[in-house]
């Protein structure tokens, strides 16, 4: 599906978010480089590679980005967009990923958990080659908490996007699969959850644009193994 919808993903996704998205992933490049920037990075679901575009330029000369994806046609539609980013593309499977333990020191994946056939073993998947202390970013869609918005958002996501979606990618399914996907993932109390169980500690999160998405932050426990506690308050800490 997703190697289907290739073509107009990148339009798809900054017409449908009126251009939102762009901004959602800046958002999630600045919380995995902050405080302490990783200097091996793993992008993982990359697609068309604007996730890891935007944490190679937030890095030094010496850092470098792994961008997985198994839907190649994504990520050679992404390679013009490279640029001189130091990014290397590799097809593979999120859930068994190419790569030793502790081979990178950050990780990241936007829109990609939700599309897993098993999204807690992703989530071990990537504790798996984060070294102790890597720090994890999750970028997801997620559902406003507000009453009134997200009536009319449920509005816009279950009626107007599909059509639209459907008309311009020429996919019947791949715009009815994706409110219908978002409507079965865990809010994120519950997704932070998931992380803990995975292997995650410091786990965190961060609503966005009145909770159309949110962002989540956590790490790998430290080399001292020492368990790292959760913030009093999880929510708005990334």
């Amino acid at each position: 599906m997703f190697s289907d919808i290739a073509p107009r993903y990148d339009l798809l996704n900054h017409l449908l978010s009126l251009n939102v998205d762009r901004l959602w992933r800046r958002s999630a490049a600045r919380a995995l480089v902050a405080d302490a920037p990783p200097r091996r990075v793993l992008d993982s679901c990359a697609g068309t590679l604007d996730l890891a575009i935007a944490i190679a330029g937030l890095l030094g000369d010496d850092a470098s980005v792994v961008a997985a994806d198994f839907a190649v046609p994504m990520l050679e539609l992404g390679r013009p967009k490279i640029g001189a980013a130091r990014i290397a593309e590799v097809a593979a499977d999120g859930l068994r990923l190419p790569f030793a333990d502790g081979a990178f020191d950050g990780a990241s994946v936007a829109f990609g958990v939700r599309n897993l056939a098993d999204p807690a073993a992703g989530l071990r998947e990537l504790a798996r080659v984060l070294e102790p202390g890597g720090r994890l970013v999750v970028l997801e869609f997620s559902m406003p908490t507000y009453a009134p918005f997200r009536a009319a958002y449920r509005l816009y996501f279950h009626r107007v996007l599909p059509w639209v979606g459907a008309l311009l990618s020429r996919h019947d399914e791949a715009y009815t699969y994706l409110p219908a996907s978002v409507d079965e993932f865990p809010q994120p109390t519950e997704f932070a959850a998931m992380m803990r169980a995975a292997g995650f500690a410091r786990v965190r999160w961060r609503r966005l644009t009145g909770g159309i998405a949110t962002l989540h932050l956590g790490e790998t426990q430290p080399r001292d193994g020492r368990p790292g506690a959760d913030p009093a308050s999880p929510e708005a800490q990334p």
